[in-house]
Parts: structure tokens; C-alpha cells; sequence
């Protein structure tokens, strides 16, 4: 990924969050690697986003599972220039080892959320589809998981009535 394109997806995504969902700002994501396969956020270990024992708070590993699937659909979204909404419907997470570093939140199914929005963009039906995404801490193992998530992505065109 260019310099440059990780540029503009950060900015984008700083944008997006602090407009829509200041929450997700004040965690400061960062994007790492954004394709069509995959997806990878950076959320830093810091005084905003560790607990009390120094490792990252699990309500911070939450954000940062939900957005590595959700920046995507928003830019898929955007580009389909469809009236596309989506939420999450449910969420499971299995917090394996504390998070003790910065975090990288890893989805490898970007093209199930690729394929779900050009499903929608011809359809008035409610499409869920579950994808999975794991965390890792890169300062202490590139392959050891700390956490695995799974969200049901909902998304429904609200197409005007005519």
C-alpha cells in the first residue's frame, strides 16, 4: 500500500469517525493495509485505550474488530453511490491473552463485504452475512492471536418508494 493511499484511507477514516461516531476517533485507528481480500486497523495501547491492568480494554478491541469490517462497507457503500444502510446484529468476541501493545485488527473476508453491497445495490431485502476478524499484538508475535471476533454485517438499500 502507497504512502499516499494510506494517507487518504486515514484520512478518510479520521474523518468518518469523528463526524459519525466520535468514539471511534478518540481510539485514533489507523489503517495498515486496506484491500478488497483484507483489512488491517492499528489501534494504539495508550492512556485512552488501556484498562488497569495496562492491557487494551476490551470496550477499545471491540471498536477496532467492528471498524476493520465496517470501513470497508462504508467505502463500498460510498462508492456504489447507493442509499445503503448497514449495523451490526450481533457480535461475538473470544479474548484469548491480554492485548498488552498496540493491536492489529485483522479481516481477511473483505470480499464477503464487497460481494453483500453489490448484492444490495439490485435489492430491497435485509442481507446478513458473518465474517470473522482477529487481533494480534505485533511487538510480542506476528502470528499469536489475542482475540477472534465474529459480527453479522446487516445491510439493507432504502431505495426511495415509488
Amino acid at each position: 500500500m502507497s504512502h499516499f493511499k494510506k494517507f487518504k484511507e486515514n484520512l478518510f477514516l479520521s474523518l468518518y469517525a469523528w463526524s459519525k461516531i466520535p468514539l471511534i476517533g478518540f481510539c485514533s485507528p489507523r489503517v495498515i493495509e486496506a484491500s478488497n481480500e483484507r483489512t488491517v486497523l492499528k489501534v494504539p495501547l495508550g492512556f485512552r485505550t488501556k484498562n488497569h491492568l495496562g492491557a487494551m480494554y476490551f470496550g477499545a478491541l471491540a471498536i477496532g474488530s467492528e471498524l476493520c469490517i465496517a470501513m470497508l462497507a462504508v467505502k463500498q457503500i460510498k462508492e456504489s453511490g447507493a442509499r445503503i444502510d448497514f449495523l451490526f446484529k450481533d457480535y461475538k468476541a473470544e479474548f484469548l491473552k491480554r492485548a498488552e501493545g498496540d493491536v492489529h485488527f485483522i479481516c481477511d473476508q473483505a470480499q464477503v463485504v464487497v460481494d453483500q453491497i453489490n448484492e444490495a445495490k439490485t435489492s430491497t431485502e435485509r442481507i446478513n452475512r458473518t465474517m470473522t476478524a482477529y487481533a494480534i499484538v505485533p511487538s510480542i508475535s506476528l502470528t499469536e492471536k489475542v482475540a477472534t471476533f465474529e459480527l453479522t454485517l446487516s445491510v439493507k438499500n432504502r431505495q426511495k418508494k415509488t
